[in-house]
């Protein structure tokens, strides 16, 4: 069901967290209840509502993120929400969107000034985790935006390092590499131990990638 054990803590922490201190319109989020953020936006404090944070410092506009409420995020960044603000995980409306395969909300947050080089917690942009999680259609669009494919987070890994370290080598990850293939990705841009995409492919018995990776010129 979770395909990662921080997509499992997250969402267990979105169905835990107290709301005393959430604020109406994260209330509103948290419900679907589109009509109230509506008003709430168009009303007199709307303005400082959007980037007010609840106590696990969210703002609406991240918390609809997570709760994939596609009108309601729409809403607020048609209102100016800021799909940069980052929470006390460091995730954010554009990186969280990425990681978690939201590709309507991510489109959205790509047309409201989404910043492609920001980085999560681990030091990744939101390429890295959407090829870990084999999200073919989010990895086309941050490729298509112009995510950097080679970029290494603190653990030492690309996009392309992920797609085969952290999956299971099978059809959409097979995708997703020739993707970042044809992207420019660094087939021979190794991990900290110096073990290449292709070494690691071979070694986890992926033979369709590691082909890919043979054809695109990798040792």
């Amino acid at each position: 069901m979770f395909k990662s054990i921080d997509q499992f803590i997250f969402l267990t922490s979105i169905m835990v967290t107290s709301f005393a201190q959430a604020t109406p319109l994260h209330e509103a989020v948290r419900t679907d209840d589109l009509q109230t953020v509506q008003r709430i936006l168009t009303g007199p404090s709307g303005s400082a509502s959007r980037e007010m944070r609840d106590d696990a410092g969210r703002t609406p506009l991240l918390l609809a993120t997570a709760l994939n409420r596609i009108d309601i995020a729409g809403a607020l960044m048609d209102a100016g929400a800021d799909v940069n603000a980052k929470d006390a995980r460091q995730d954010s409306p554009y990186l969280l969107a990425g990681a978690e395969g939201r590709v309507a909300i991510l489109n959205m947050t790509l047309n409201h000034n989404a910043d492609l080089g920001s980085t999560n917690r681990y030091g990744g942009t939101a390429l890295i985790p959407a090829a870990e999680r084999g999200h073919v259609e989010v990895v086309r669009i941050l490729i298509a935006a112009g995510v950097e494919p080679d970029h290494i987070n603190r653990l030492g890994w690309t996009a392309l390092l992920e797609a085969i370290l952290l999956s299971d080598g099978g059809a959409a990850h097979q995708d997703i590499v020739q993707q970042l293939i044809a992207a420019g990705a660094d087939v021979n841009l190794a991990d900290r131990e110096g073990i290449t995409p292709l070494q690691h492919a071979l070694r986890r018995g992926y033979i369709v990638i590691s082909n890919q990776l043979r054809t695109a010129g990798a040792h």
